[in-house]
């Protein structure tokens, strides 16, 4: 049965909420707050800021706060802004020292934030996290006695230290966020922007002769008329983008004679910064698919598939949700749970080049090499085999040559060798961690520089969370190991009838 009594609503002074009482001190954001390096970021931040000019920035600690939040709830910079206006625990995060409604920044600061603050910062703060890591691992006291004596007779016989620790390594893309390129769609997009060109440069000239003619009515609907077809054979795309690369060279040729015009008159140069960059874009564009036309193929290098993102390149991955993917193509080490991207380039190129720079950071961060390297078939190069086996690193990689009829391996061996290659899906799923729950598969960002710091952004933020997890479960485990002993004592002193119970 259900019961409905019609009220009326309370006043938001009326409304009762639990937080005159205080906050929570286990809410997760609070827990977070005691592991992020504010202070180090601090550091890092006054670095790439003017501090002589200009009115007093923003909080390192606002800063770095706004943009974890932002990741981890995958929010865009609008809501991220209302998201802490709304939440105390979040203005707690981000240092404040007393609730407030107003907004902490304006929006449109994120994107100045993304330019100011680029990979090279949040590289810095990924070493810095793994450091922490090794560093804690090396307080162990277990472990720390028997290193000691190794390590001592080591010193002393050969000099360098023992490989010790794994690393994986492999490839994937962070997808921007565009519309699926087509030849036909970027043409009739080249054609609109010229079109929107042409009307702005003949409404300054003040409207002096006859307006260029563009032919955008028949245009339009020749381009609505083939886009309607569900299906389109190869000879109907063809001539559709012979009639607007028709269209895209009459127009830029109007523009040309436009400007020409504004020359020979003395007047000041009509186009913006912005403007004049989309007709170089649209201009290599034209030349491009001229190019391909002629030739009857669809690839070319330095291939421009968006207007607006003209540095984003087709990457063939061969996947078989998409073979080509659009963005930029990223080369990520893990260590100890942790990501860090080593290489974030525009541009198709083979990952097995950049083995030799991931061992060699790991060795700058622990001071030795890694004892194991988890990667796919695609690192295992002669080179790359031959490198490191030099340096006496291991290889999750079969040998080359054709197997023999008898292995002399051992069953141990043999499962220690399956076990180690799965262990390389760790990294294969910290991908699918980034593009699933941090859409690193949706890259928002429109320039190369903020893109580079999103998705930078993007990876310390995961490496926060997974260093939480290593931070938590010592500790809950160590309180498990005091319960457990407490346990025993009390069953030990109610056996023995020991007067121990008593001062417990």
């Amino acid at each position: 049965m259900v019961r409905y009594e019609s009220t009326k609503q309370l006043t938001i002074e009326a409304f009762k909420t639990p937080f005159q009482k205080g906050l929570s001190s286990g809410n997760r954001w609070v827990k977070l707050s005691k592991l992020v390096p504010w202070d180090r970021f601090a550091k890092i931040y006054l670095e790439v800021m003017d501090k002589k000019m200009g009115r007093p920035g923003l909080s390192p600690r606002m800063v770095l706060g706004a943009l974890i939040i932002k990741h981890m709830k995958d929010l865009d910079d609008r809501g991220t802004i209302e998201e802490i206006q709304e939440n105390p625990y979040m203005q707690y995060f981000i240092g404040l020292k007393e609730f407030t409604t107003e907004p902490v920044f304006d929006p449109s600061l994120f994107v100045e934030i993304r330019k100011r603050i680029g990979k090279e910062s949040f590289d810095r703060l990924n070493e810095l996290l793994i450091k922490s890591v090794s560093w804690e691992k090396d307080q162990n006291p277990i472990k720390k006695k028997r290193q000691k004596a190794k390590e001592g007779e080591q010193e002393k016989e050969e000099g360098p230290k023992k490989n010790r620790g794994k690393m994986q390594a492999d490839a994937t893309v962070a997808d921007q966020y565009i519309k699926f390129p087509t030849d036909t769609n970027l043409l009739n997009e080249s054609r609109k922007k010229l079109e929107t060109m042409i009307d702005l440069l003949y409404e300054k000239t003040g409207k002096e002769g006859v307006k260029p003619r563009t032919y955008r009515r028949v245009l339009n609907k020749a381009y609505l008329r083939h886009s309607k077809k569900r299906k389109k054979t190869k000879n109907e795309i063809r001539k559709m983008n012979r009639l607007l690369l028709e269209g895209v060279l009459r127009d830029i040729n109007h523009v040309d004679r436009m400007l020409d015009y504004f020359e020979r008159v003395g007047k000041d140069f009509p186009l913006r910064k912005r403007e004049l960059r989309y007709l170089w874009v649209i201009r290599t564009v034209y030349r491009q698919q001229r190019e391909m036309y002629e030739k009857k193929t669809h690839k070319i290098g330095d291939r421009i598939v968006s207007l607006h993102q003209p540095h984003v390149r087709p990457i063939v991955r061969g996947k078989e949700k998409a073979k080509v993917e659009f963005g930029s193509k990223l080369s990520v080490s893990l260590d100890q749970g942790l990501a860090r991207v080593d290489k974030i380039s525009w541009d198709a190129y083979n990952e097995s080049g950049d083995l030799k720079d991931q061992v060699e950071t790991y060795k700058r961060l622990h001071g030795y090499y890694p004892e194991l390297v988890q990667v796919d078939k695609i690192y295992a190069t002669r080179e790359n085999r031959r490198w490191l086996k030099e340096r006496g690193i291991r290889i999750t990689a079969s040998p080359l040559g054709r197997p023999g009829k008898q292995s002399s391996e051992s069953y141990y061996q043999k499962r220690k060798k399956r076990k180690e290659a799965v262990e390389r899906n760790a990294i294969e799923g910290k991908f699918g961690q980034g593009k699933n729950g941090y859409a690193l598969n949706r890259i928002r960002a429109r320039l190369r520089n903020t893109s580079e710091s999103w998705i930078s952004c993007i990876f310390f933020v995961m490496n926060l969370l997974r260093y939480e997890k290593i931070y938590f479960w010592p500790n809950f485990y160590q309180y498990f190991l005091s319960l457990r002993n407490l346990l025993l004592i009390i069953i030990f002193s109610r056996r023995k009838r020991s007067p121990l119970l008593a001062t417990l």
